[in-house]
């Protein structure tokens, strides 16, 4: 590291992350600012039907104000198994249970401003049931896709989502071994 921390201070504690914010003086005696976002991460599943396709959910998202296609996901509560999350967020946001889990990998969504860590997981084996949505997914819905057509739509720009990307690549790289 080529800096040091003068000051460091939360100053704002929010529902989902806190903001952090670093002075710092590089070696070369040049000052600069870090700004923080302090998130607990969360858990993706890339939940696949015994038919192959993959279940995606489209939600709302407020700060694009549309609605997005994603693999099911949500943030783990402090010091949370990120597998406990997976399980929960899988039932939460789909119905589907699963009793077989498998971590795919870990991803940084935003590591030039963000802490946040997201642990991908593939859910087989999976048993319908009946949702578990919190307030702000209650106009959520459920699709399932075959996996070249996940793909197709993540080359033509109507899956933008990265968690969602990254999830249908490791499952693919997963496929091909």
């Amino acid at each position: 590291m080529n800096y040091k921390i003068i000051e460091s201070n939360i100053i704002h504690k929010g529902k989902v992350f806190d903001l952090r914010i670093d002075n710092i003086v590089y070696d070369s005696g040049n000052k600069g600012i870090r700004e923080v976002a302090i998130h607990n991460g969360g858990a993706v599943v890339v939940p696949v039907l015994d038919n192959g396709n993959i279940v995606l959910v489209k939600q709302f998202r407020y700060p694009f104000e549309k609605f997005l296609l994603e693999l099911p996901a949500g943030k783990l509560d402090l010091n949370e198994d990120p597998l406990v999350c997976a399980r929960r967020e899988l039932i939460e946001e789909t119905g589907y249970r699963s009793s077989s889990f498998v971590k795919l990998g870990s991803i940084s969504t935003t590591p030039g401003f963000c802490t946040e860590i997201l642990h991908i997981y593939l859910a087989e084996n999976l048993k319908s049931g009946n949702h578990d949505r919190e307030e702000g997914e209650y106009g959520m819905e459920v699709f399932s896709y075959p996996l070249e057509q996940v793909k197709e739509m993540i080359s033509a720009g109507d899956i933008i989502d990265a968690k969602t990307i990254a999830g249908i690549f490791y499952y693919t790289n997963l496929k091909q071994k």
